[in-house]
């Protein structure tokens, strides 16, 4: 199915641009997430290290990113996709080599997506994928601009979820692209339509909806962080 989009901002629409150097290749079909660590090689370092970004004061606690390590981290990854709340937006269910492949495909790549760990208070308790969306098949589906960070994120266990924590930590989190990122002037994500809870997460921690698209594998919300975050009210 051809990438589609529909209802998108008028503000975004005015800046179209998309540079073909820019452009990711064709997206992956398996999965709910986006295809990363593919194609030509990338000058430097895509997202400014983000193993060295640091910590953000929370009102839950002292947050930072973690990039992942499959010896380290697999069996712990592997065990939240196989939530079956997880599983249904994610895809990654099943033996512990069905993760794995989809972590070693980023940690092969050229750092254009960085799988990390999301330590709250010292505990791993989320994952994310923090992603160039400039340079990733979403860049088709919507008017990309340079340096672009996407992000995907997964509370891991079901204790975390329905507390609050997931504005909180993507709010800290877009506030730490933008911070260690300079050329950013966005942070983007892209949830399954169908997950409202999620949507919400995106609008309370000051993304805005711009637009319905249509990727491979799902309908997704395209949700946007501006430097000057947008009052949820």
């Amino acid at each position: 199915m051809p990438a589609t989009v529909t209802a998108i901002d008028t503000e975004d629409a005015r800046e179209a641009r998309l540079p073909d150097g820019l452009l990711g290749p064709p997206a992956e079909a398996a999965s709910g997430t986006a295809a990363g660590g593919t194609g030509a090689a990338l000058p430097g370092e895509p997202l400014d290290h983000v193993g060295d970004w640091g910590r953000a004061a929370t009102p839950a606690g002292a947050f930072h990113l973690l990039p992942v390590r499959i010896e380290r981290d697999l069996p712990r990854v592997a065990r939240w996709m196989n939530d079956p709340a997880v599983a249904a937006f994610w895809e990654l269910s099943g033996p512990e080599e069905v993760t794995a492949a989809h972590l070693r495909r980023h940690l092969a790549g050229d750092g254009r997506c960085v799988p990390c760990l999301g330590v709250l208070e010292g505990t791993p308790m989320s994952y994310w994928e923090i992603y160039r969306a400039d340079l990733d098949p979403l860049a088709r589906c919507y008017p990309a601009r340079p340096h672009d960070t996407g992000v995907h994120l997964l509370l891991g266990g079901a204790a975390d979820r329905g507390r609050g924590l997931g504005p909180v930590l993507l709010r800290a989190v877009a506030d730490l692209v933008l911070a260690r990122r300079p050329r950013c002037s966005r942070v983007v994500a892209e949830p399954d339509i169908r997950n409202t809870p999620s949507v919400a997460a995106f609008l309370t921690a000051g993304f805005r909806f711009s637009a319905e698209i249509v990727l491979p594998a799902k309908r997704a919300a395209l949700m946007i962080r501006d430097r000057a975050p947008r009052d949820p009210s």
